[in-house]
């Protein structure tokens, strides 16, 4: 489980009016984007045609990663704040800590694919306060419990202080909100325009990243992010199981993470690892372009242009072509593979 410092919490409960909860609604933005850069990574990291079971899972949550950022946003503006995502200090450093220093013994890099990383890093990440250790057969794997708050305890805090204050801290522009049912249904994505809704959009984040405390599952029946995770893990679907009292177990079908289909991608990737004038370093920067105008394209999405999250999504499918090339190419000096850096370059949109 995360390691989340209480003076957060406390700071959160002590605020006395609706202002003073931009910067945690900031700093949630913030958090749900700095999962984005390792998990693709870890996608991009996949063969073509390889492990293409694993590759629905990841994509399933890096999807479900940007629904919690525009959230997020659509709960900071309803309260009147502003979110702010395109300038370089909104990237994390990696390897580095997340946002709010969340978990901070838990060091993030962006890493090819591997049960290592898997286990370490991103089923940490989204380790819910209870975890159910569900059995794994035939091949039983146990993980740990530890007693800290999490990312879930940190959207409670939020949420609990939303309630204190009331009706009257939803008063942002409604314009301002982002809704768009080509990419997120409306059960999932809606506009924040009274306290209800700010509540259970908040909801929606937790129990898609962590599921319930008794039940593995979100709100739309499909396992939260750590049981997806927990199941390329294991190699096993989790699937109901009335032989075991957890009532669920990892003995469904096969999803085998095959290792050689896996790029050994340069792991924390930069642009100054690269040659001058090599092609390398031309596809790592083309990247760093296209993903900070995916950056300034969200700021524009969640500060007054919601209908451009249509190009935003575009620019994620560029990102992804322009990652399958550099991938292929061996850097000489590195002896790996190259890989997309996630770094800031000023650009213009």
């Amino acid at each position: 489980m995360l390691k989340l410092r209480a003076e957060i919490i406390q700071e959160i409960r002590s605020k006395t009016n609706t202002a003073e909860l931009y910067q945690y609604l900031q700093s949630a933005i913030r958090l749900e984007h700095a999962t984005i850069p390792p998990y693709l990574t870890a996608l991009y990291s996949i063969k073509p045609g390889r492990n293409q079971e694993v590759v629905r899972i990841i994509l399933s949550i890096v999807r479900e990663e940007m629904l919690h950022m525009t959230i997020a946003a659509n709960v900071l503006n309803a309260i009147g704040g502003h979110p702010d995502l395109n300038h370089p200090k909104f990237i994390p450093s990696y390897p580095g800590n997340l946002p709010m220093n969340i978990g901070n013994d838990l060091i993030v890099g962006l890493k090819p694919l591997s049960k290592e990383v898997l286990k370490n890093t991103f089923m940490r990440i989204e380790e819910p306060e209870d975890p159910i250790n569900f059995p794994v057969r035939p091949n039983f794997m146990f993980l740990g419990t530890q007693e800290y708050a999490t990312i879930g305890q940190f959207y409670q805090a939020i949420i609990d202080k939303l309630k204190e204050l009331g009706t009257h801290c939803i008063k942002g522009n409604p314009n301002r909100q982002v809704v768009n049912e080509q990419w997120f249904s409306q059960d999932q994505l809606f506009a924040v325009t009274n306290l209800d809704e700010a509540v259970n959009a908040l909801t929606i984040i937790v129990e898609q990243g962590e599921g319930t405390h008794n039940s593995p599952l979100d709100p739309e029946g499909a396992y939260a992010h750590y049981y997806r995770f927990a199941e390329i893990y294991h190699g096993r679907r989790l699937q109901k199981d009335s032989t075991v009292k957890e009532g669920y177990s990892y003995s469904g079908e096969p999803i085998p993470l095959e290792e050689d289909g896996i790029w050994q991608l340069v792991e924390n990737s930069k642009t100054q690892y690269y040659p001058k004038g090599s092609r390398a370093l031309r596809l790592v920067d083309q990247f760093n372009y296209s993903y900070t105008n995916l950056l300034n394209g969200l700021h524009r999405t969640f500060n007054g242009e919601p209908q451009y999250l249509n190009t935003v999504m575009g620019l994620m499918y560029e990102l992804k072509l322009q990652a399958q090339e550099m991938v292929e190419i061996t850097d000489p000096s590195l002896g790996k593979q190259v890989a997309p850096a996630f770094e800031y370059a000023a650009v213009n949109v």
